[in-house]
């Protein structure tokens, strides 16, 4: 039975002067700061506008904590949130006609100036969910440098701070890009033009904290942790610890992922204060309802055939291709190519230019087919997936649901399927466990199938020559990525592993 409980709003960090004014005056105005009775009047009435349950933490630490987790519920719109005009406008041009659940339940917790831990299924909105109420805040008390948003790899802090720009369109936010694999000196310059937010990788914001002149994030208002699983389960720990320790201890704190784990959990003992937790789904390995599931049982000689039978029932659709390694990626990208498909391939060891590029024209849709590794399986936002094959079944659950959760996002319909061979059932079993439930075989009748064996055949005999050349080229290059007996760099820690 719903407990209901009223919140209490925790104290806000003292207001900054003023410094920059390229935020629009007319829009600071708009919206006044609310006092603290008109917060606990808006958490109130949030909290009875929808189901949920409001507890407090069992352990000491997480005592002064609070549990929000919501089903789902009638959607509110974002000037029913308490955004501005000018914020809601911008919510419409990009085609966000009304708040997701992470974003209706977050979205006011946050204006009151509350610490967040969210968790929601990849897809859900997670990206507009923080950045909505910063650019809130920023219109009040506008400022260089005013929020701070780390992610584990580059597309996906490219794409945030796209998000933000385009957010905060109509208010002239300044965002700017700091990762790996670019060239230090723009990104250097950029950060002389003093923009309100900085989107980062862990490794190349702390390169600029050392060595750019007269950049610090002593002011900083807000800070964001996106995927931050994932930022964890990467090297980035250290580095993390040593950024956490320049920021100012009076900031307001955001923890976003699709999934929480013991160390997520510790970090938020470290860098929030007085957080409130809130959880859309009471399954942390659970799906959009609009994903179709499916799983396809065949022999490992097989697959080849059998994902070229599957790409013709899906032809004009656009697909990712989930593989495990980069030479598998490369190959299948050779092979596909060779059939006529349009595909295209992402890794880690791509130059950070094809890697963009390669995004950009499966977005266009000049490309139908991505073929990738798990560089792509977290946090990229591109609408019109509407498959995804997974054609090497991920190592665990938390990856599986990252990437499925590719497709159907902002309430689309979408469709899954993973290879499973005779080596694979047992870590399939596993996924299934996970999710709490079997799914069904996808049916591909053999004499359909083998259909395509002679064409699929010549087509490999073809991409194994052209991984030939492949390796000869990227051998020829030379070794660069790798420093400190084996270690990586700091400018190439933002890469996924494979």
């Amino acid at each position: 039975m719903p407990i209901t409980k009223k919140r209490k709003v925790a104290h806000a960090a003292p207001a900054a002067p003023i410094e920059d004014g390229d935020v629009a005056s007319n829009a600071s105005s708009g919206s006044p700061e609310p006092s603290a009775e008109d917060s606990d009047d808006a958490a109130s009435n949030a909290t009875s506008s929808s189901p949920q349950a409001v507890s407090k933490g069992a352990s000491d630490e997480d005592a002064s904590s609070e549990t929000v987790t919501s089903a789902p519920s009638a959607a509110k719109t974002f000037k029913e949130l308490g955004l501005i005009d000018s914020l809601c406008e911008a919510c419409e041009k990009m085609g966000y006609k009304l708040p997701t659940p992470i974003q209706s339940e977050s979205i006011p917790l946050a204006l009151q100036g509350r610490d967040i831990i969210g968790l929601a299924e990849t897809g859900s909105g997670k990206t507009a969910a923080f950045a909505l109420p910063i650019l809130m805040a920023l219109m009040e008390r506008p400022q260089p440098f005013f929020g701070l948003v780390m992610a584990p790899t580059r597309e996906l802090a490219y794409q945030i701070s796209q998000a933000f720009e385009s957010l905060g369109s109509t208010i002239n936010v300044r965002s700017t890009c700091l990762v790996g694999g670019m060239d230090m000196v723009p990104q250097a310059i950029a950060l002389g033009k003093k923009p309100h937010i900085v989107v980062a990788t862990p490794g190349r914001l702390l390169d600029h904290l050392e060595n750019t002149k007269g950049f610090s994030l002593r002011n900083l208002k807000y800070l964001v942790m996106d995927e931050a699983d994932r930022l964890l389960d990467m090297d980035f720990g250290p580095i993390l610890d040593k950024i956490l320790k320049v920021l100012p201890r009076e900031r307001r704190t955001f923890l976003f992922s699709a999934t929480l784990s013991s160390k997520v959990e510790s970090l938020q003992r470290a860098s929030l204060s007085n957080p409130a937790r809130v959880s859309i789904s009471s399954n942390k390995y659970a799906t959009v309802q609009t994903l179709q599931q499916y799983y396809l049982l065949r022999p490992y000689k097989h697959k080849d055939v059998y994902l070229v039978y599957l790409l013709h029932e899906f032809i004009g659709q656009s697909v990712i291709i989930f593989m495990r390694t980069v030479h598998e990626t490369q190959r299948v990208a050779f092979l596909l190519r060779g059939l006529g498909f349009g595909a295209i391939p992402i890794h880690g060891q791509m130059s950070q230019s094809a890697r963009l590029g390669a995004l950009g024209k499966f977005r266009s849709k000049s490309r139908e087919i991505l073929v990738a590794t798990d560089v792509a399986a977290r946090g990229l936002d591109i609408p019109s997936v509407d498959v995804v094959l997974n054609y090497d079944l991920p190592s665990d659950s938390k990856t599986y649901i990252h990437r499925v959760g590719r497709t159907a996002r902002a309430g689309r319909a979408g469709k899954s399927i993973s290879f499973c061979s005779q080596y694979d059932v047992e870590v399939w079993q596993r996924i299934e466990a996970a999710l709490g439930k079997e799914l069904p075989e996808y049916p591909a009748p053999k004499d359909e199938v083998m259909v395509f064996a002679e064409r699929t055949s010549a087509s490999q005999r073809d991409a194994i020559q052209a991984m030939k050349h492949y390796d000869e080229k990227k051998g020829s290059k030379g070794k660069g990525k790798f420093s400190f007996k084996g270690k990586r760099s700091r400018d190439a820690m933002d890469q996924e592993e494979g």
